[in-house]
């Protein structure tokens, strides 16, 4: 799983690497979601890109890095300038040979021999070998002076080992793991970086600080960055746009023989703001854009005149979800409860959440903030897993019932006012504060109905859509917040979300624990249905047979909708806009409109 501030990006809907899923090219797609075109001079502009073999997107800011190893933002360029040894197909999710054509597993389940693709090179004419691998899992990812959030996504099982990896010849690594990991294939498409232009900068700064540090960063000449991918950065003017040259040297041919990728050049322009990007496609200066509740209904009145087609891939990956602060816990110094313990006790009350579950009106949030274009979530896992329960195969549900929801408040020993406002048994009024981040609209909209939904139960709930910066404060250092809307981007392999599960996780954001370098909390607590979730991820990462898997997962799935620490809300549809230039488009709510952009073509 990812370090923290990972994870903070993504609830917030703010679009970083594909290190959490591991795939290279689930990035890409993620980044090409939002794509349109800026420019100082759109029509001189867009004339160009009609004599040009390229596709223009956009990015919503500018990069942070071009090391792939440092890289915790978003946009990156990665998708497109590096691969690992494998890849994930876009529209099954399967784990594909990428760097590697081929890989050998011991009975044992604890070693595999990655055989590399003959005559590999890198975009510099230099060969890509053995050495290459080595050096980036023993060198950089494990490199324990190298901040990188790629290492948790690579240790293995409850103790947090990592692999052994070593040279056997040219073109074969062998991993050694130390125990049976059931995930371990989709952590090896983590990016290959070149021994021969980096290994030099891991000596020592006068500071202490390796040079690999501060290497290739965003003022990096383009032709200093060596890649491996589809593309090379042959460009970079900041806040304006990044340019992308096909790789000569790319590995990939198609049937008759012909180097991929078909188009030439790739131009990302960065574009602050989605209205912007929005008149600029509807007025044909960008390839695609996202499409939104909000937009959906002009631009589908546009589809056919202006040669664009929409796509929908159905309910997308990922988890919207309200949930509350259940921490127990003390601050050492000053003894003060994280949470009130008035609230505590309502929000440990099972039955509570339970409640408030049923008092939210999916149907309602689906037609009025996502216009219909929406679908119920009941899982923590995405729909496109082959590990998701669904609730016709018994994943309990919480369809909209305020009258039952009033039983269990009921049953559970709270009551009501002459004004219909809930106490619980000592006559406290029920109240509490709801936050989510500030300018997420959709966000902002959910909130504002749970409001509504919970006041017809007699809860009153403040909704305060704070600032990014202070929201991340509240849920990683003071931990002072009562309830939270939040969310996670999704995937196929449930392993990659077992920091949310792990009771000592950095992602447990029901029950947090102190971060490393913090004064741990005094008197946190573990409920034991808390601790048998965390047990059931490390089971089924240990676990290689798929039907018990699935059968451990769809365990961890009920445990989640009966105690609810997480309540789960709703997904929109993922819809994309592609102009009808661009063919070969395979679209999904996995892999978008370009994971497989070095099959796609451009027809003028």
């Amino acid at each position: 799983m990812q370090l923290l501030s990972n994870y903070w990006r993504r609830c917030f809907a703010i679009p970083r690497s594909g290190s959490l899923t591991g795939i290279a090219l689930t990035f890409v797609c993620a980044i090409l979601c939002a794509i349109a075109l800026s420019g100082c001079n759109p029509a001189q502009f867009k004339s160009q890109a009609a004599s040009v073999n390229q596709v223009v997107l956009s990015v919503l800011s500018d990069p942070k890095t071009f090391n792939p190893v440092l890289s915790t933002e978003s946009p990156n360029i990665f998708g497109l300038t590096f691969e690992g040894l494998t890849t994930q197909n876009g529209i099954t999710a399967m784990v594909e040979p990428g760097l590697a054509e081929s890989w050998k597993i011991s009975e044992d389940k604890l070693r595999f021999i990655f055989t590399l693709r003959p005559d590999l090179k890198w975009s510099d004419g230099q060969p890509l070998t053995a050495d290459d691998v080595v050096f980036t899992y023993n060198e950089l990812y494990y490199n324990e002076k190298i901040p990188t959030s790629a290492r948790d996504t690579l240790r293995i099982g409850k103790s947090g080992a990592l692999a052994q990896v070593r040279k056997l010849d040219d073109r074969q690594v062998e991993f050694t793991l130390p125990e049976p990991f059931a995930p371990f294939l989709r952590t090896t498409s983590q990016e290959i970086l070149p021994a021969h232009i980096l290994r030099s900068t891991l000596k020592e700064e006068s500071d202490g600080n390796l040079r690999f540090l501060s290497t290739w960063n965003t003022n990096t000449p383009p032709e200093k960055i060596i890649g491996n991918g589809p593309y090379q950065l042959a460009g970079y003017t900041t806040s304006e746009r990044l340019f992308f040259q096909k790789n000569p040297y790319y590995w990939r041919k198609d049937a008759q023989g012909n180097s991929q990728p078909y188009i030439e050049r790739v131009v990302w322009e960065i574009v602050e703001s989605q209205d912007t990007s929005l008149l600029k496609f509807r007025s044909g200066n960008l390839d695609s854009i996202s499409v939104s509740p909000d937009n959906f209904e002009l631009l589908k009145q546009e589809e056919n005149r202006n040669n664009f087609t929409i796509y929908n891939g159905g309910q997308a990956p990922g988890t919207t979800f309200m949930a509350f602060n259940l921490n127990q816990g003390r601050n050492a110094d000053t003894q003060k409860p994280v949470v009130d313990p008035i609230k505590l006790r309502w929000f440990s009350n099972v039955a509570f959440r339970q409640a408030v579950a049923y008092s939210l009106n999916r149907d309602r949030m689906i037609n009025n903030t996502f216009r219909g274009l929406g679908a119920p979530q009941n899982s923590h896992l995405s729909i496109q897993s082959p590990y998701y329960l669904s609730p016709e195969k018994g994943l309990p549900v919480y369809d909209y019932n305020p009258e039952k929801a009033k039983e269990l408040l009921l049953s559970a020993g709270f009551k009501y006012n002459e004004r219909n406002e809930l106490l619980d048994q000592d006559g406290n009024r029920v109240r509490f504060t709801l936050i989510t981040n500030a300018g997420n609209k959709i966000r902002e909209a959910m909130g504002a109905q749970i409001k509504q939904d919970l006041s017809e139960i007699g809860i009153t709930v403040d909704f305060q859509p704070i600032a990014f910066n202070a929201m991340v404060a509240k849920l990683t250092d003071s931990l002072d917040w009562e309830c939270h809307l939040i969310g996670f981007t999704g995937g196929v392999e449930p392993n990659n979300g077992a920091n949310l599960w792990a009771p000592d996780g950095r992602l447990h954001v029901f029950n947090q624990s102190r971060q490393p370098g913090q004064t741990p909390l005094v008197g946190r607590k573990i409920a034991d249905w808390e601790q048998k979730l965390g047990d059931l991820y490390v089971q089924g990462a240990q676990e290689l047979d798929e039907e018990k898997r699935k059968a451990i997962y769809s365990e961890a799935q009920k445990l989640v909708q009966e105690y609810l620490p997480v309540i789960h809300l709703v997904n929109p549809l993922s819809m994309s806009a592609v102009r009808d230039r661009i063919q070969g488009v395979q679209y999904s709510a996995i892999g978008g409109a370009f994971w497989n952009i070095y099959e796609l073509t451009i027809s003028e």
